[in-house]
């Protein structure tokens, strides 16, 4: 029993660390979210690659899915960041347990929202939703829109600096 349990044990923080290092280990083999670094690894990869098939890299093949793999763990961080991120984004706004805090940004929406609507903040708005998710903290659905935000962020901005997916 005790084998079976090391095996597993190992197994788990083998597929951690492989998971952990692969964005390091991709970027020092030159594969960057700026695309392939000249003079790297990466590049002789791609060179051989592109002789072997005629002048260009085939879709699908190691060098295509290495350069994918960066644009898709810049969106995975960009994700991760964005939830993580967020609350701390909503208290710096204004938007606190204690509620909305004077003289902030979240107080200059919270006066536009009511000169808008006669008076009063809708329930349900914009200032309301961001009100209860800086004082209750953000539910699980807001915190994957949140993601889901971030991802595509991340996307762009990796696709933007010349990385294909």
């Amino acid at each position: 029993m005790k084998r079976g349990l090391f095996t597993i044990i190992g197994g788990v923080a083998g597929a951690v660390g492989a998971v952990a290092l692969a964005p390091v280990a991709l970027t020092t083999a030159g594969f960057t979210s700026a695309g392939i670094a000249a003079g790297s690894l990466a590049a002789s990869m791609m060179s051989s690659a592109a002789i072997a098939n005629g002048g260009g890299v085939a879709a699908g093949s190691l060098v295509a899915l290495l350069q994918s793999a960066v644009t898709l763990i810049a969106t995975g961080a960009a994700a991760a960041g964005a939830v993580v991120a967020a609350p701390a984004v909503l208290a710096a706004a204004g938007f606190t347990a204690g509620g909305i805090a004077a003289g902030s940004i979240a107080s200059t929406m919270m006066s536009a929202a009511a000169v808008a609507n006669g008076g009063g903040v809708a329930a349900g708005g914009l200032v309301a939703t961001l009100q209860a998710a800086g004082a209750a903290g953000i539910p699980l659905a807001g915190q994957a829109i949140v993601g889901t935000l971030g991802a595509a962020l991340g996307a762009a901005a990796s696709m933007a600096s010349n990385c294909t997916v």
